[in-house]
């Protein structure tokens, strides 16, 4: 571009005005958006940072975090996306807006990569926060008591320190695609034209996913417990053709199921109603509705409250109507939706009503056992069929026993991925693997082992394993045995809980090889535990802490240390539920 000769202190002509003029736009346009056609290397772009952070167990918030951020960058925001737990309170302090996307899981519980961050901003030490402005996105459940929890404390906690709302919380339910991108989009306003360098187009989603799933063929559906066993532990292999759907170790796997037949009819004879009926707001008959569409096992809050006036029943008033939820979950233990409805066989409904009250039917998503690269065009669970009885009727989990009864081989069945990318193998084949997985815990560990086996790791392997009996529930036992004799797992202790006067945990033998374990931390070993969250979980971590307490010398304030470390390292990994 040519520049004309402007003599200092010289009064412009006409045409080295218009020059000027164009040339301090063309500059200003540059600095705003860039210069997209020439000079690319040079030039410089403005805009607006937002810090998108999130805290997920199952990958959801992670999801809404990166579809937030593909808004962000269209209306002229610089996104940063990272984890919770990544972001330390001097990075948090230094920020000027922030959208937090976090679930909620357990008992009201932050996710865990979530729980460090949520540790640093409730103790008295966090700094005040005045310089930012935040948002806040909350994925829950409203069957469960504390919905949205994790996101409603974050919330309360910023403004606690001074930071001041953009935009109102958002608490979302089970169906959260749409209000949360509605919502990014009500409270993201353009703030200018985004670099089209930079620019990404709205990221590729999979082609089968929750909205989308894919009709897999089980090949395999055999019980692994033994005829003596209290349990029934299932393996379930399914056909997944690389170029429909893949997945890495780690994974889970999602699985859309169907309602029982028996329960179905249980539900319409109690209705007095036919499969058959139509009905004025939907297009399909009852029992489809019943079988494909509604949740009609566990009771949802709208449910009781819909069902409560029309039961006429005191006792279930009152315990409804109590400030202290504990009696009602008490009265509600082992019940499912149908037993509500039989509290009173003189019940009438409108039917659409009801149906109103009930939550979609949702997908089930279990830990993957099986290694894609030892198991080609294959995924593999381990399920346990969840069963009990109440009031002399059988009961059943919805999910697990669906895989159980009603998906032999040969059968179609609805599945996605569930990408885990806080749960995988550690990417040098050299480090050391300590893993905790009793009963269907071991599932990803199995995938694990075969993981490394394939692609020849020298790592050391560590695992935890245990059950009630050894005899009937030491589910793969050929395998692990086969493992452990080819030296693939270098160690493998065995809890089996009730073949002793004592039960036996794995957090028991834990501590009984707590200083191997420990030496094994402090030599950079990674730290895994899969299973149960409400109890197995917390008692692996208390004999964690306990473990550097006692063979590291450390006080209880700096095993916490330790551990959290660990954490931040991402070297305890964890997939509970």
């Amino acid at each position: 571009m040519e520049i004309p000769y402007i003599p200092k202190d010289a009064p412009y002509s006409g045409d080295q005005k218009a020059w000027l003029s164009g040339f301090l736009a063309g500059l200003h346009s540059r600095l705003v958006i860039g210069d997209n056609q020439n000079n690319h290397d040079t030039q410089t772009t403005v805009l607006k940072p937002i810090d998108i952070l999130y805290g997920t167990q199952t990958g959801n918030s992670e999801e809404v975090a990166n579809d937030a951020a593909d808004i962000a960058r269209n209306r002229g925001y610089q996104p940063r996306v990272a984890e919770l737990d990544s972001v330390d309170l001097n990075q948090l302090s230094n920020m000027e807006k922030a959208l937090i996307v976090v679930s909620t899981y357990g008992e009201g519980e932050m996710p865990d990569n979530g729980q460090l961050f949520w540790d640093a901003i409730s103790a008295t030490t966090a700094p005040r926060l005045e310089s930012l402005e935040y948002g806040v996105i909350g994925l829950g459940d409203t069957s469960y008591e504390f919905f949205c929890q994790a996101g409603k404390l974050i919330d309360t906690r910023l403004e606690q320190l001074g930071a001041s709302r953009f935009a109102s919380r958002l608490d979302c339910d089970v169906e959260f695609e749409e209000p949360s991108k509605n919502w990014v989009l009500e409270n993201l306003p353009e703030v200018g034209v985004a670099d089209p360098k930079i620019t990404l187009a709205d990221s590729p989603k999979p082609k089968w996913n929750r909205k989308n799933p894919y009709a897999a063929e089980v090949i395999e559906n055999t019980n692994l417990s033994g005829d003596t066993s209290a349990k029934e532990i299932r393996h379930i292999a399914i056909s997944l053709p690389e170029e429909e759907l893949s997945y890495h170790t780690g994974d889970a796997l999602a699985v859309v199921p169907e309602n029982s037949p028996e329960l179905v009819k249980l539900w319409i004879d109690a209705l007095k109603l036919d499969f058959k009926s139509e009905l004025d707001c939907y297009d399909r008959t009852l029992g489809d509705l019943l079988t494909h569409s509604f949740e009609i096992s566990t009771p949802s809050k709208d449910f009781i409250r819909g069902i409560e006036p029309l039961l006429k029943n005191d006792q279930f008033t009152r315990l409804v109507n109590d400030d202290d939820k504990a009696p009602l979950q008490r009265f509600l233990w082992g019940k499912d939706c149908l037993d509500l409805i039989q509290l009173n066989d003189k019940i009438s409904f409108d039917i659409n009503e009801l149906l109103n009250w009930l939550k979609p039917l949702q997908h089930r998503a279990y830990s993957i056992s099986s290694s894609p690269l030892a198991n080609e065009s294959e995924v593999h669970l381990t399920v346990a069929a969840v069963r009990w009885n109440y009031n002399d009727r059988p009961h059943h989990g919805v999910c697990s026993t669906y895989l159980a009864d009603m998906c032999p081989a040969g059968k179609l069945t609805e599945v996605f991925i569930l990408p885990n990318k806080a749960f995988r193998i550690p990417a040098d084949d050299s480090a050391s693997m300590i893993m905790v997985g009793p009963g269907t815990g071991v599932a990803p560990f199995r995938a694990f082992l075969q993981e490394r086996q394939e692609r020849g790791a020298s790592g050391f392997n560590w695992l935890f394993f245990g059950d009630q009996h050894r005899e009937c529930d030491f589910i793969y036992e050929s395998e692990i045995t086969k493992m452990f004799k080819s030296g693939l797992l270098d160690r493998l202790d065995l809890a089996f809980s009730r073949d002793q006067k004592e039960k036996v945990y794995v957090q028991h033998k834990m501590l009984e090889n707590g200083k191997d374990i420990y030496a094994q931390l402090m030599d950079g070993a990674y730290f895994y535990v899969c299973g149960d969250a409400s109890r197995m979980a917390k008692d692996v971590d208390a004999a964690l802490h306990n473990i550097a307490e006692i063979h590291g010398g450390l006080s209880s304030e700096d095993a916490a240390a330790f551990v959290d470390g660990l954490k931040r390292e991402k070297r305890y990994l964890r997939d509970v539920y």
